[in-house]
């Protein structure tokens, strides 16, 4: 509501006739979703690039952490806080795409808690691979933990809006008893 002349409030006209916008058309979606089916890939070879190529230089120094948050003090008390950026925040990036992607393409994968359990599973995954079979590369739980809050920073800033964009809400068997169903199945029992 806007406040109008003679501070009368005014209504928009979307408030005013209760109407949202409608929902994608079938075009529209499909090139939504084959976009961030596009993206996804890009993101996904940029993230092997980034994860899983051997570096044999690092070897002596990689060690498995599998204590929550080790890696993250470490990295917090190093002097220089450009290696401090570029590791917890190289990590949060990491795993933005996966909030902003996975309810776009994926209708059933809304939801903050399906977003962020999809999200520590594919990267657990790439972790383990990366400690099993990458030279110079090491699992990290705390590598983990920072791409499923970068996911969840994705998800919450866009992620969500995206979802809801592409594959409108659905409804419930509650919703029956909800909104406007309700309203009309009173107002045809006072007629009465």
């Amino acid at each position: 509501m806007r406040t109008g002349i003679g501070g009368r409030s005014v209504r928009d006209k979307s408030a005013r006739s209760g109407t949202r916008a409608g929902p994608m058309s079938p075009l529209v979606r499909g090139m939504a979703i084959m976009l961030a089916f596009a993206a996804t890939v890009a993101f996904s070879v940029v993230l092997a690039k980034l994860t899983l190529e051997p570096s044999a230089a690092s070897e002596p120094l990689t060690h498995s952490n599998l204590r929550p948050g080790d890696s993250i003090r470490d990295y917090l008390a190093q002097p220089a806080l450009r290696d401090t950026v570029k590791q917890l925040g190289g990590n949060l990036l990491l795993g933005v795409p996966f909030g902003l992607l996975l309810p776009v393409l994926v209708e059933r994968a809304r939801g903050l808690l399906r977003v962020s359990v999809a999200t520590a599973l594919v990267m657990t995954l790439v972790e383990l691979v990366q400690g099993a079979l990458v030279t110079g590369r090491a699992f990290d739980v705390d590598d983990v933990i920072l791409n499923t809050t970068g996911a969840l920073l994705g998800y919450l800033l866009l992620g969500r809006r995206l979802g809801r964009a592409v594959h409108p809400r659905r409804r419930h068997w509650w919703h029956r008893w909800s909104g406007s169903e309700k309203k009309a199945a009173t107002a045809g029992t006072s007629r009465g």
